[in-house]
């Protein structure tokens, strides 16, 4: 089971991961300033496998990769929002972060609540809130194996991309 840390409608990449810290590579020093303009402890409240979840428009703003980067890296384990921007949806399967867009979901769980995710099945139930089950489409095989697989990049040089 994951707990959830809930934010707004659109969150941008610039409250993602502020652009003055984009001069270092250094993935650990990235995620310590994660989210730090609308959550300062952010990055101290992490427990790996951690859930977000938001409003509208996740993740709109410029298309910089570093945005999913530093989630993933900060231990989040899934996005669950009413809608993400498209840029932003597709480089996160790109670097193997789960995002799931479900508008009542994500309307209905409450920070700290916890989770759990049958990817296969498309089925998120929120054991803080008796059990609530809301059906998702499930992740197609390829997606799942992406993800799985750690990204794109990572599968592509496994060998293992169909």
């Amino acid at each position: 089971m994951n707990k959830v840390i809930k934010y707004g409608d659109n969150v941008d990449t610039d409250v993602i991961i502020p652009a003055r810290y984009l001069n270092t590579t250094n993935k650990q020093e990235l995620t310590s300033h994660a989210m730090e303009d609308i959550d300062p402890d952010f990055h101290k409240k992490i427990t790996a496998g951690d859930i977000i979840v938001a409003g509208k428009n996740f993740g709109c703003g410029s298309s910089r990769e570093h945005a999913p980067i530093v989630i993933k890296e900060s231990g989040i384990a899934l996005i669950i929002a009413e809608s993400f921007a498209r840029i932003f949806y597709r480089n996160s399967i790109n670097i193997g972060l789960a995002i799931i867009e479900s508008p009542e979901a994500a309307k209905e769980i409450n920070e700290g609540d916890e989770l759990s995710v049958d990817f296969e099945n498309g089925l998120i139930t929120n054991k803080s809130q008796n059990g609530k089950e809301y059906k998702v489409a499930p992740f197609p095989e390829f997606l799942q194996g992406i993800i799985n697989g750690g990204g794109l990049v990572a599968v592509a040089a496994s060998g293992e991309l169909h």
